[in-house]
């Protein structure tokens, strides 16, 4: 029977695809087992071999969209990481006969071999396809190891925080998206009365946009204490430079640790032993105000005389070269 490890899961918009995504459904391999089946794509990213199957259902999409799909959001999760985050993942697609676009996505682990497993709608088209956020999502777990049940929000929130910010350095999103959905976000990871610090407290908001808040006030603090030499990213490749990723099961703190060592400041851990059992609430006005992040209507403006403007910026800027597989971007 295969062993399955850790379960990573993204509720998408209907209730009804829970059980689908997260039951008993995972197709189980062996760990000899690659996954290249005859119906099987492989898309080569990164370092890796990214097999890509499609399950049983009709889907209005041809093969070849939904194959740019995945390896779009591999360019983006290999931009932000320096290079893809496993040697080898089974990525399966599920047509789901009901909603519309990319409907839900679970990453798991099953006998050592990694697996991302999304349900798309019959219904989804190109557009959907390229607004989506879920397969690159789920792709980000992959960057980061397995770790107890109680840490979820790390898991979730580097997930949360990254993606975007990884589908801006590839072109897919303009900066100013990505900020506002931030500051518009973030305010549902503070804290609500009762908390016991994000080790403890497992609701939704705290669990995704909590996780998240961490990673900013984290990447922020790295690029201050750093002059911007060093962010968060870096901190996250040192993590998987390290070894650590999701085919592994490492305390947090070793995680948390091989980060801070790969930027010379104990950010990681300094911030978790704040935030880990007690209710910390940052002032977010304050910190917009900082970095030069203003609201504006449905978007927002940068205010390039605001004392962190550079930090804004380099926190959306490319640190690497685009992998010969993901072709030319707007600015490369």
């Amino acid at each position: 029977m295969a062993t399955m490890r850790v379960a990573r899961i993204t509720v998408g918009l209907l209730a009804g695809l829970c059980s689908l995504i997260v039951g008993a459904d995972m197709p189980a391999v062996s760990a000899n087992d690659s996954g290249t089946a005859a119906s099987t794509d492989t898309v080569s990213i990164g370092g890796a071999e990214i097999y890509v199957g499609f399950e049983s259902g009709e889907l209005g999409l041809p093969r070849g969209a939904l194959l740019n799909w995945v390896r779009k959001s591999a360019c983006a999760v290999t931009e932000y990481y320096g290079r893809f985050p496993v040697q080898k993942v089974n990525v399966r697609i599920a047509p789901i006969g009901e909603g519309s676009g990319v409907l839900a996505g679970r990453t798991i682990v099953i006998d050592g071999i990694p697996w991302v497993r999304v349900a798309v709608s019959q219904f989804a088209t190109k557009t959907s396809l390229g607004d989506d956020w879920i397969m690159t999502h789920e792709m980000v777990h992959l960057a980061f190891p397995s770790v107890a049940r109680q840490h979820h929000w790390i898991e979730e929130g580097i997930a949360t925080y990254v993606e975007p910010i990884a589908r801006a350095q590839i072109g897919d999103l303009p900066p100013e998206r990505v900020w506002r959905d931030l500051l518009d976000g973030l305010p549902r990871g503070l804290p609500a009365p009762g908390d016991q610090g994000l080790d403890n407290t497992h609701t939704w908001g705290r669990t995704y946009w909590g996780g998240a808040l961490f990673c900013l006030i984290a990447d922020v603090e790295i690029h201050r204490r750093t002059n911007n030499r060093f962010g968060l990213q870096d901190a996250l490749r040192g993590i998987i430079g390290a070894g650590g990723n999701m085919d592994y099961d490492w305390p947090l703190a070793r995680a948390l640790k091989a980060g801070d060592d790969a930027i010379g400041v104990p950010v990681l851990v300094e911030l978790y032993d704040e935030m880990k059992a007690t209710p910390v609430a940052p002032d977010l006005p304050a910190l917009w105000h900082e970095l030069g992040v203003r609201p504006s209507g449905n978007s927002v403006v940068f205010d390039q005389t605001a004392p962190d403007a550079s930090v804004a910026r380099s926190i959306m800027a490319r640190r690497s070269e685009p992998d010969a597989a993901c072709g030319h971007r707007d600015g490369a």
